[in-house]
């Protein structure tokens, strides 16, 4: 009899897609993995079931005997997911009773949750929302995506699932507008680099989105602290000579309080883009699918009213 705890379900839902597939491209597009991590999965999936499971026909793919074998058998082992995390068969918005979970960053918890509150008040009066912190240890993971209704992150932050865009944004350098290094509201990259830097961070192992920015941009700043997620960056910048860099969404929010502005730079352009995720397992489910179209239709209001 096999030991449940060595079973991997983030491998079941690779293999429900490798079998429906037959192709690791599409595999992965269908659950939010690239190419070569399906594929690393398959060479998983192969050990653990001591056969190939996909092989080359043609121009294209088939599945083995025992791939076919497999196949109802996971399709089962997914319909069982689904009843475990209480997939129901219908939502009635105005009259559910629910708490919905919903995992975000501090930034999108900033930007969205007053309206989507203002929104469940008029749409769905019984239901609440339960706010949490993206895990920050080992990255995200399929089991994770289960454990929680929905993510809200970063579009390339590798986050296996299904997934929807919300809104966009971009990374702009804020800083104190009484700091000496300014001129014409704009830091050379040599302030960039002689400056100190207030760095968001995620998790030890986490590589955030303005780490990435400034690395392909060839520009290596000098730390001055690290501190949790964006919102404490304003603060720690402000009457200093610090700057730091986050979302303009964000930043606009605290400049003018604060007495900050946003400095023009010669970094190049960038795009933010942040989305719904979701386990794949709960694609059928009308509460989740209800919950998603709740969180663009928010995120179209912020859009709107920043462009106003």
């Amino acid at each position: 009899m096999n030991d449940l705890r060595r079973i991997d379900v983030n491998l079941i839902v690779v293999l429900d897609a490798i079998l429906a597939e037959r192709n690791l491209t599409r595999a992965g597009d269908a659950v939010g993995l690239s190419q070569s991590a399906v594929s690393g999965a398959l060479n998983r999936l192969r050990q653990q079931y001591s056969d190939e499971l996909l092989v080359r026909s043609g121009r294209g793919f088939e599945l083995t005997d025992k791939a076919r074998e497999l196949q109802p058998l996971v399709t089962k082992a997914m319909q069982e997911i689904e009843r475990l995390y209480n997939i129901l068969p219908e939502f009635d918005a105005q009259n559910a009773n629910r708490v919905f979970t919903i995992a975000t960053s501090d930034y999108v918890l900033s930007i969205l949750s007053k309206p989507l509150l203002e929104m469940l008040k008029d749409e769905a009066p019984g239901v609440d929302i339960s706010f949490e912190v993206l895990p920050t240890v080992n990255g995200i993971s399929q089991i994770d995506l289960l454990r929680r209704d929905v993510m809200i992150a970063g579009v390339g932050t590798g986050i296996a699932g299904k997934r929807k865009s919300l809104f966009s944004d971009r990374f702009v350098c804020l800083v104190d507008a009484k700091n000496p290094r300014l001129r014409q509201n704009a830091l050379s990259l040599s302030d960039l680099e002689e400056l100190r830097m207030v760095r968001s961070s995620f998790g030890e192992t986490i590589v955030t989105g303005v780490d990435q920015w400034l690395s392909e941009s060839g520009v290596v700043p000098k730390v001055s602290e690290s501190v949790f997620g964006f919102l404490p960056v304003p603060y720690a910048v402000a009457n200093s000579t610090k700057y730091g860099i986050l979302p303009e969404k964000l930043a606009r929010k605290y400049a003018d309080e604060l007495g900050l502005v946003i400095a023009e730079t010669p970094l190049p352009k960038n795009m933010l883009i942040e989305a719904v995720h979701w386990h794949p397992s709960k694609t059928q489910d009308p509460a989740i699918i209800w919950l998603v179209d709740l969180l663009r239709r928010t995120a179209e209001k912020i859009e709107t009213e920043s462009d106003e």
